[in-house]
């Protein structure tokens, strides 16, 4: 293989690991803060004053986490579906209707993604700010559009390796689990 190619190849597989390393370790840091956060705020609360604070910074992780675990469920067919109907088909049809699906599923992110868009910039504009660390608000937002956008590009990719790829792939990184039946 040439150097050419060589580069080729492994551009989007390093890529690809970057994007997997944040992600996990996006959700596993904010997870991690989340529960030590409510956990701390509940002794604290029992024991001395309620942190402040708690409330805002709990929103904005939960807010984080579940839009960088939209993008992560994308990626690795780890999102709600009907894995029993798609395994009962034969392997083109599954295909097809992995097409479908992940067409649609793309067109619905990139539009949500254009519309959290807006409401965040709405937000910047008005100025709101949070009640308690008087941050800007839009600031808790901007997750928002971009954990739409990149579950769009992971259902695109899905598209795209299975046009490339003769066999079934739920999403770019998870390929079918379909086994034919032998009688």
């Amino acid at each position: 293989m040439s150097d050419d190619q060589t580069e080729k190849t492994s551009t989007p597989r390093v890529f690809s690991l970057v994007v997997d390393w944040f992600e996990v370790s996006a959700l596993s840091i904010s997870t991690a803060l989340l529960a030590m956060l409510l956990i701390g705020n509940v002794i604290a609360r029992t024991f001395f004053q309620a942190i402040y604070f708690a409330e805002e910074l709990s929103e904005f992780l939960i807010v984080f986490t579940t839009f960088v675990g939209v993008s992560y469920a994308a990626r690795k067919a780890r999102h709600i579906r009907m894995g029993a109907f798609l395994d009962s088909m034969p392997p083109r049809m599954e295909k097809v209707f992995i097409y479908i699906i992940s067409t649609i599923n793309a067109f619905v992110m990139f539009l949500m993604a254009y519309y959290s868009w807006n409401y965040m910039m709405n937000a910047m504009n008005m100025g709101q700010t949070t009640q308690a660390l008087r941050m800007p608000y839009w600031i808790t937002l901007v997750i928002v559009p971009i954990g739409f956008f990149s579950a769009g590009v992971q259902y695109v990719r899905t598209v795209w390796k299975n046009i490339k790829e003769e066999d079934v792939w739920q999403s770019p990184e998870q390929q079918s689990e379909y086994e034919e039946e032998v009688y």
